[in-house]
């Protein structure tokens, strides 16, 4: 449904103020979402926006279509919702996002709800955490399991999950009989920059006022890890919950040191605080925390 898309897109751009704006709040560039807004208004046969200036300002006919434009979006959320089910029966289509670490676990999950719910629909997105949120706030995602980024909107609705501390990860070979000797002897595999993780990484790395000698930057953290079980590095990585790190052979897990206090990376469930599908993205929820509690007790 390209023009729901397209309207979803016009209330960021409503919203924000700019076209480069709401590119990253619903995860576009800002070349899709100016082609988004020509195609709505050669559609409309009216220009919605004063384009002058590095901002997007709605004109009078942009500010007159707002409210038709929001009353239209709520009916067709409300189209989605889905027919009163059997008693305690799950049913309707939902779309849920996760981050790359989360999402086998997650397949799982939702495997299992498909089965014993016949009339239930879930769609499986995976992207960075940043992108989920900014399509959950849009309204393309209804929930996501993400990163936590210490930013609090208003309209949204946080549930934390589990913590992942970081921990230095070398192979047995690598040289240094310390955190700070192993990370500044060997070549560095640094996790993207321009993710959540790698920004916490780099922040932990000044605090700790370690010198690394960077080789790869790499977007992928199970990546990271296969390169780093070759011998090709070492890194600084969050210790994946479903890891089984420390006792695999080819792997050194370090702590980083007490000075610094702990440091971990919070991973939780985001979505809007009003939303037509939260009995099953709760239950999504739920069940994603009872499968990580149940592999924690086997530990």
């Amino acid at each position: 449904m390209s023009t729901i898309r397209f309207l979803r897109t016009f209330m960021a751009v409503a919203r924000y103020g700019s076209f480069s704006e709401a590119a990253e709040r619903v995860a576009l560039t800002q070349a899709a979402v100016s082609f988004q807004m020509r195609a709505l208004e050669e559609d409309l046969g009216r220009e919605l926006f004063d384009r002058s200036g590095r901002l997007a300002l709605l004109n009078a006919a942009g500010r007159e279509l707002l409210p038709e434009v929001k009353q239209l979006l709520d009916l067709y959320d409300r189209m989605r919702l889905p027919q009163k089910p059997g008693p305690g029966q799950l049913a309707g289509s939902v779309a849920f996002g996760a981050i790359v670490s989360c999402m086998g676990a997650l397949s799982k999950v939702v495997s299992e709800l498909k089965r014993r719910h016949d009339s239930l629909d879930v769609r499986l997105f995976s992207g960075k955490s940043g992108e989920l949120a900014s399509k959950v706030e849009s309204g393309d995602l209804d929930a996501a399991l993400v990163v936590e980024s210490g930013r609090r909107v208003a309209s949204m609705r946080w549930t934390p999950l589990h913590e992942e501390p970081l921990v230095a990860l070398a192979p047995p070979t690598a040289a240094g009989q310390t955190v700070r000797e192993l990370l500044e002897r060997n070549p560095f595999l640094r996790f993207d920059r321009t993710q959540r993780t790698g920004l916490q990484i780099d922040r932990v790395l000044r605090r700790m006022n370690v010198h690394v000698h960077d080789f790869l930057e790499l977007n992928a953290i199970e990546t990271v890890v296969e390169l780093v079980r070759q011998e090709v590095g070492v890194s600084l990585l969050p210790q994946l919950m479903w890891s089984q790190w420390r006792t695999a052979p080819d792997l050194r897990v370090w702590d980083l040191p007490e000075d610094i206090g702990p440091v971990v990376r919070a991973v939780g469930m985001i979505e809007r605080r009003e939303h037509a599908r939260q009995n099953i993205t709760e239950s999504i929820f739920k069940e994603y925390a009872a499968l990580h509690q149940a592999r924690d007790d086997k530990r």
